[in-house]
């Protein structure tokens, strides 16, 4: 499947994705401007980057082809913790997975149970709320 698709800036809904300076974003916010006598509406669009939690915001014409990023939910059973990453087996296809984790994500996993995940653009992370 592909790693991600093209949209319209002006398309592109609050808590969906976008690919923006390179990196998988979520969008959290986004404010339509009207067209000007020279020029066309702008969207303005605010995001966190899902991999380095870095807000990113840009201002692009509503036409502007935007980059959405193929986020695919999946589910692992947890095989080992690390000090910064995680083992876990993938429940769809059984495949073993090393996923990084955070300091405070260690508090809430453990040996045995099954944890949503996020794979993106070949790199994967915990779906787990901070």
């Amino acid at each position: 499947s592909m790693a991600y698709k093209n949209s319209r800036a002006g398309d592109l809904k609050i808590g969906s994705y976008a690919l923006i300076d390179n990196e998988p974003c979520q969008i959290v916010d986004i404010e339509k401007s009207k067209p000007g006598k020279h020029g066309s509406a702008k969207a303005r669009v605010d995001a966190i980057g899902i991999f380095d939690n870095q807000k990113k915001s840009i201002v692009q014409p509503v036409t502007t082809k935007i980059y959405v990023p193929n986020v695919e939910r999946k589910t692992g059973q947890v095989l080992s913790i690390g000090d910064t990453s995680v083992q876990l087996m993938d429940l769809g296809s059984y495949a073993t997975v090393d996923v990084p984790i955070t300091p405070d994500q260690k508090d809430k996993i453990e040996e045995g149970k099954e944890v949503p995940y996020l794979f993106v653009m070949g790199r994967s992370k915990l779906d787990i709320r901070q």
